[in-house]
């Protein structure tokens, strides 16, 4: 049984309605609230957590529902109430799924999985006293040690959702490694992929030929002091899973494009505006929406998260924007302040078809529009057989290839190039794009197919000296 249970309803679940969820476990369930009352608890009768549930979300982006959950996705509008059961108490998933039913039956909707949802009674008949109590007030977590906060999760297609961003936040600000579990057949969101981006943190796949492994490296996994670590011989070698290097060939494709921006920090600074620049030239229209987390529930707005980004500034803030429902695009968006100024750290992932054709032809034209008027830094851009939608499996995936690299003409001052010497040892020769005084310098890697453009950025980055490779991406 999943433990996560999602109601989508086309009206906003009122006080009674939530109520009459909360009674799916009768009267030996009581209710209580988490995170400042933000999540709301289905509790046993000693005050633990079986079932939480999160404050409804009202999405407007088109196409969300259907990019998360598949054919059970709604149109949008619809509000998305999502309630999450502890591991620890087997009557937890079918509560969650009795709560989420009734607010469907409630408010005319639907529940996802669908065959989680019921409107049944569902008594507690576990001894909660013999469970051992989790040592976390964090709902996400299933499991809290010393060195990882460990979060299972049974579902088809893991996003960054607000539950796995708390558990985020905990792992970061205590030292820890946020581990994610799933089944081999789970899939992740691009935004999810890129928060496991770097040790410690790990996608741990539960596979039941060879045990545990890494879902991006295909590391053969063990649990050893209170972590997933990898497998290692007495020489100190690791093994590489057999599920993990299932390939399976495909002509689908994916652009990606890593890219900083740098900004003073006036009073009228808009943030986004980059963004939505290289959406245009790669979609033909801006975002769709943005959230902080997944599902992606607000129209696209530069001036809303730039007011969010300022509230909450000197702390960072994550982002994630998503494109129109016929064309997959996702990116995420880290604003950061340092002493440099404002910076914008972006990833920008557009999924291509088969019989699609990524618009090379346009990178040229968006990396000297960057340059000339969004105060670009760098801006590497790839390409990668892998799937349109732009959702990561568990297997073994072909490296990028790059295409080109830009250094905007600040940042190119900055580490000492010109472009004049550019074109020895190997490397490429730069374009000047923009006004000759204030140009960036644009090096065309290869076509996106050619394996031998990793030597190319190496040789290329190599020549400006140690200095010049901060934030340039040498190796897939």
């Amino acid at each position: 049984m999943t433990k996560d249970v999602i109601a989508l309803t086309p009206r906003m679940p009122d006080l009674r309605t939530l109520l009459a969820g909360f009674y799916a476990g009768g009267p030996g369930v009581g209710v209580g609230a988490a995170a400042g009352g933000a999540v709301v608890q289905l509790c046993a009768s000693d005050g633990r957590p079986l079932v939480s549930v999160e404050a409804p979300v009202l999405v407007q982006v088109p196409g969300e529902t259907v990019r998360l959950l598949g054919e059970h996705g709604q149109e949008e509008p619809v509000w998305w109430t999502e309630a999450r059961a502890s591991t620890a108490v087997e009557e937890a998933g079918r509560l969650a799924g009795s709560f989420a039913g009734r607010l469907a039956t409630v408010l005319g909707g639907t529940v996802w999985p669908p065959h989680a949802a019921t409107t049944e009674v569902v008594p507690l008949t576990t001894d909660v006293a013999a469970v051992p109590v989790p040592p976390t007030a964090h709902p996400a977590v299933d499991v809290l040690t010393d060195g990882a906060v460990v979060v299972i999760q049974d579902r088809p297609l893991v996003p960054m959702t607000s539950w796995l961003s708390d558990a985020l936040r905990l792992a970061a600000d205590t030292g820890r490694a946020l581990q994610i579990v799933t089944p081999p057949t789970a899939r992740l969101t691009l935004p999810t992929r890129t928060a496991l981006r770097g040790l410690p943190n790990r996608w741990v796949v539960k596979d039941p030929d060879c045990g545990y492994y890494d879902g991006l490296s295909g590391a053969v996994l063990h649990w050893q002091g209170g972590v997933f670590t990898p497998v290692r011989d007495a020489q100190g070698n690791g093994t590489l899973a057999d599920a993990h290097g299932r390939t399976r060939p495909t002509r689908q494709r994916q652009l990606l494009l890593t890219l900083r921006t740098r900004h003073a920090p006036t009073p009228g600074l808009t943030l986004g505006d980059a963004l939505e620049t290289v959406f245009r030239h790669l979609t033909g229209e801006p975002p769709a929406g943005w959230s902080t987390a997944e599902p992606v529930n607000l129209p696209w707005s530069t001036r809303q998260l730039t007011d969010l980004a300022r509230s909450r500034a000197p702390r960072p803030t994550w982002l994630v924007a998503v494109g129109r429902a016929d064309r997959p695009a996702l990116a995420t968006l880290r604003v950061t302040r340092t002493p440099g100024g404002v910076e914008e750290d972006m990833s920008v992932a557009v999924g291509y078809g088969a019989d699609e054709e990524p618009p090379l032809d346009a990178v040229e034209p968006l990396a000297a529009e960057l340059g000339a008027e969004h105060a670009l830094v760098n801006l590497l851009t790839t390409v990668r057989a892998a799937r349109r939608d732009l959702t990561v499996p568990a297997r073994c995936e072909a490296s990028p290839h790059p295409v080109s690299l830009t250094v905007g003409h600040d940042e190119a001052r900055r580490i000492g190039i010109d472009g004049a010497s550019a074109g020895s040892s190997g490397a490429p020769s730069a374009v000047r794009l923009g006004r000759p005084t204030e140009a960036a310098l644009h090096y065309r890697l290869g076509d996106g197919t050619q394996s031998d453009a990793w030597a190319r950025l190496r040789a290329l980055v190599a020549q400006w000296g140690p200095e010049g490779k901060s934030g340039v991406p040498t190796a897939p």
